[in-house]
Order: structure tokens, then C-alpha cells, then sequence
């Protein structure tokens, strides 16, 4: 079997999906991560591509090693490319063999994928009624950004609007619910340590980027104030990216991101790192379907995940949900917060082609919100 064609497709809100086809008719389909460099990705992923134009699909390590292996090593835009390509190789994979691709990375590990949803939005309010939907929805567990923008000092008053909004949930459901709390980077160490200790009391399920990665000297210093279990890791590419973090030893759960760090076997082999340093995983994937189903294939065959985040019926400005492209709709059937192993081949989609098709043609642009603090300083989104 020889690669023959790759196609890459920008699809609203903010995905890029690729289709790597073959001369035996069996295609494979990733997915990459836009960011606000649509444009580079999707040059990058035709340039990497073609690279491989008649290489044999089955050779997904050699591939990876030969596209990872630039001068200027990784980087977000690299790796997301690559990240992509090795995803849908995997899928080829599976679908040739006709199995999921977990039973190609020593098979399944559990019966069920614990999920959680995500509730309120950059500045969380009336939490409590969107906790309340998705707990009469099944599920057990959310996640919620801590807090708007906070300045290097700002007023305790900000804090107390977070206590105030994580409290009303677990008035309302005790510890029935598990409640995750994002700070998204966007708290600087002096205030995440008084965040961090003000929310102690009510037992979040973790702590998720209560700094930036690239304050992670200041993950240390955070820890000694709380037990809380703290989180990182969306932001970090490959499993060299994460060595500091199993070094140090200090965050509980890795967040790695299947659509940024490589692709499927990237994201095993660094869930396998930090099962070594008795670490869990919580796989990041607020994206588009086939980075879902592609996740779910890791989350599978790993045995530290604990639960796995999605985003299923969030629409990102008036874009498409998740489900839109999915013909086999039931791979993402939540039941009592739950969800079932992939049994289908490969990634287990069947996607909606001519769907894909048209949408893209109406191109993209995605951009993050621009914030800033009360005296006009940028402010982390």
C-alpha cells in the first residue's frame, strides 16, 4: 500500500480536518489544530505531506520520525501538522486490519471513558443552571474557567465572585458532582496562590494551568499551599515538552492534547511517562470530532486516564458542533457520564465528505478574544 494523495480541509469554527488517501482505496482522516495561523497549518500540512507521497502508510513511527525531525524541532505549528498526518495514518491502519486502532496499541484497557462537560464561559456566570443541565443530562463532572481577567495583584472581590460560582454548585449537589476549575493561564503566581487556597475548601476535582507552562517553576510553589490535584498540559507538544513537568514532580494530571503533541502515539507513549511518575491524564480535546474519536482511541488502551474532556454541543461563534460532520453520530453517546470504548475500525468515523467539502470552501479565521486588565495592560484570554 503507498500514500497517493493528501487533502487538507478548513472547516468553521476552528478545525482543519486532512484526509490521507491511498491506492488501495482505504483513506485516513486528522485533525489539526488552527489557532490564529489557519493559513500556516494548512500550507505547512501540504508541504509535510507531500513529503510522504508514496511511502508506505503502515510505517507510522518511521513517518513520524522523519516529519518531527526538522532543524527547529516541534513548535505548535509543526507538531499539530504532524499531529494530523499521524492520526490519520493510524485510521488507515485500523480500517486495513478492521479494527479500532486501541487494539493495534495493546488493546483496551478498560470497559468505559469516564467524560466531563465543559460549563460557563470566559466569564462564568449563572453556572449553577448550566451545572444543572448537564447533571439532568448524566453527567457527573464539569469544568469551569476559575476567573476573567486577573492582574498581577487584583481585588479579592474577583476571587470571591469564583468562591461565590464554584460554591452554588456544590450547594446544589454536594459531592455527587466533580467540579474541575480552569485558571487557563490567565492567573499570574502571586494571585493563583490565594486563588488556589480559596478554593481548597470545596474540593475541586483539580486545578487546571493555574499558571502559564512557561511559568512552571511557580507549579512548586502553588503546591505547597493546597492538596488540591493540579493540571497542565494543553499547551505543551511532545513528550520532550513534558520532561520538566515528571522532573519536577509536582503536577498530578497531564493534560496532553492529541491534535498538538504528535498524534496517537505520542500521546501513549507520554501517558506512559507519566504513569511511570504515578501521574494521571486527563487528555485535553475541546476541537472538532475526528481529535475526539482519535483521543478516545488513547484513552482506551491507557490506564492512568481518569476521564476525558469533549465538547460535544458547544458551538464556537455560530459554528458547527462536533456532530455535524458525523454520519455514525452514536461513537459519541454519553450515557450517566459516560461513553463507550470505539468499536469500529480505525478511528471509528464515518464522516460526511460532501458536508466537509462544501463547508470548507467558505474558509476560516479564527481568532481569540483580545482582553485586558482595568489600566489597559494585556490581560492573558
Amino acid at each position: 500500500m503507498k500514500i497517493t494523495d493528501i487533502k487538507v480541509y478548513k472547516i468553521k469554527p476552528r478545525w482543519i480536518f486532512v484526509k490521507v488517501s491511498t491506492d488501495e482505496g482505504i483513506d485516513g482522516w486528522g485533525e489539526m489544530i488552527s489557532g490564529t495561523k489557519t493559513e500556516t497549518v494548512v500550507a505547512g500540512a501540504y508541504e509535510m505531506g507531500n513529503r510522504i507521497i508514496g511511502r508506505n502508510p503502515f510505517e507510522i513511527e518511521r513517518l513520524w520520525q522523519e516529519l518531527h525531525r526538522s532543524f527547529f524541532r516541534s513548535g505548535p505549528i509543526n507538531s499539530t501538522i504532524v499531529s494530523g498526518i499521524e492520526m490519520a495514518l493510524w485510521d488507515i491502519k485500523g480500517k486495513y486490519f478492521n479494527v479500532p486502532v486501541y487494539e493495534l496499541l495493546g488493546g483496551a484497557a478498560r470497559d468505559r471513558i469516564k467524560v466531563y462537560s465543559w460549563i460557563g464561559g470566559d466569564r462564568p456566570n449563572e453556572v449553577q443552571d448550566q451545572a444543572t443541565d448537564r447533571y439532568n443530562k448524566g453527567f457527573t463532572a464539569i469544568k469551569m474557567n476559575a476567573t476573567e481577567e486577573l492582574h498581577y495583584i487584583d481585588s479579592f472581590k474577583k476571587v470571591q465572585d469564583v468562591i461565590d460560582r464554584v460554591t452554588s454548585i456544590r450547594e446544589k449537589f454536594g459531592f455527587d458532582m466533580e467540579i474541575g476549575i480552569d485558571f487557563h493561564g490567565r492567573v499570574h503566581k502571586p494571585m493563583a496562590k490565594v486563588l488556589a487556597k480559596e478554593l481548597e475548601p470545596l474540593r475541586p476535582m483539580f486545578l487546571e494551568e493555574v499558571v502559564l507552562p512557561e511559568n512552571e517553576e511557580a507549579f512548586s510553589e502553588i503546591a505547597q499551599h493546597v492538596s488540591t490535584p493540579l493540571a497542565t498540559g494543553e499547551r505543551l507538544h511532545t513528550r520532550w515538552a513534558f520532561k520538566n513537568i515528571f522532573k519536577q514532580g509536582v503536577i498530578d494530571i497531564i493534560q496532553p492534547d492529541v491534535a498538538l503533541v504528535g498524534g496517537i502515539l505520542e500521546t501513549r507513549k507520554i501517558a506512559a511517562m507519566a504513569e511511570a511518575y504515578d501521574m494521571a491524564v486527563a487528555p485535553h480535546a475541546p476541537y472538532g470530532p475526528i481529535a475526539l474519536a482519535a483521543t478516545l482511541q488513547v484513552d482506551a488502551c491507557t490506564p492512568n486516564v481518569f476521564i476525558q474532556e469533549q465538547s460535544l454541543g458547544i458551538h464556537y461563534n455560530k459554528g458547527f458542533d462536533l456532530l455535524d460532520f458525523v454520519k455514525n453520530k452514536e461513537v459519541f453517546q454519553y450515557t450517566n457520564g459516560y461513553v463507550d470504548l470505539p468499536n469500529k475500525p480505525g478511528l471509528g468515523l464515518e464522516l460526511d465528505e460532501d458536508l466537509i467539502e462544501e463547508i470548507s470552501q467558505e474558509g476560516l479565521i479564527w481568532t481569540n478574544p483580545k482582553w485586558k486588565n482595568y489600566d489597559g495592560t494585556i490581560a492573558e484570554w
